[in-house]
């Protein structure tokens, strides 16, 4: 079932910006969260200026596909939470709004995960990794159909399946479980904080949900999968677009 891992034993680069990067967005996410958790509008609106900041910071130095890939990632991911959030209720932040910090924040969480997937440490352990997580996440999952929790969380047993199904057929595994540990941390520190906070109810199939729901990662790894599919399709947009510019407007 892991055979499209990479082997341990291997050669493997560690290279310090793949885990400054992934070290400085899990330290800012449990910052700002606990910050927003109780912070009036105005230091919400400041801590989005800051993230947007760190954003552009982060990406310089990055080549074009990565680039690319964080933009589509902010743009999927923001029409989604508008959706999610506003249009469906199946989450609400504390202003009822969207904090100017969640655009750039997905920037960053995806950028984490491609960082700790390319790292030297997940190359390693790539296979140990996903059993960590598939147990981890499984016994999550379970404890929320359970019974025992008072917020049921059958959305989250549907989702960590889906989860399970991307890591283990999907093109970018590694990827989808960098998702995992940096979603994960976000979402049990936002919520634990009061950040947002997830429907006990969820508004489509009326399933029981946990705040946070156990596989809340998959909706992650559509986030993921979008950005890595979609780039290679845009860089040539815009490439055929420079050309014709060139060749309209040349001399």
């Amino acid at each position: 079932m892991l055979d499209h891992f990479p082997k341990a034993g291997g050669v493997y680069p560690h290279r310090t910006r793949d885990y400054f990067i992934a070290g400085f967005t899990f330290f800012c996410c449990a910052v700002s969260l606990v910050i927003d958790g109780s912070a009036s509008i105005e230091i919400q609106n400041a801590l989005g200026i800051i993230a947007w900041i760190f954003l552009f910071a982060l990406l310089v130095g990055e080549n074009k596909e990565i680039r690319m890939q964080v933009i589509i990632a902010v743009a999927f991911a923001t029409i989604g939470e508008h959706f999610a959030s506003l249009y469906m209720e199946g989450y609400t932040y504390r202003f009822e709004n969207i904090p100017w910090y969640v655009p750039p924040g997905h920037g960053m969480v995806y950028l984490t995960a491609v960082k700790l997937a390319r790292s030297g440490f997940f190359l390693m352990y790539s296979r140990k990794i996903a059993i960590f997580v598939f147990i981890t996440g499984g016994l999550w999952a379970l404890w929320g159909v359970s019974g025992v929790p008072e917020q049921g969380d059958q959305v989250g047993a549907f989702l960590f399946v889906i989860f399970v199904i991307c890591v283990l057929k999907g093109r970018s595994p590694l990827v989808y479980l960098g998702a995992f540990f940096i979603c994960t941390w976000l979402e049990i520190i936002g919520t634990a904080a009061g950040t947002w906070r997830w429907a006990e109810i969820e508004p489509v199939f009326d399933w029981s949900q946990g705040n946070p729901p156990s596989g809340v990662a998959a909706w992650y790894c559509l986030v993921d999968a979008v950005a890595i599919g979609f780039s290679p399709m845009c860089l040539r947009g815009l490439q055929k677009l420079g050309n014709w510019y060139k060749t309209k407007f040349a001399n």
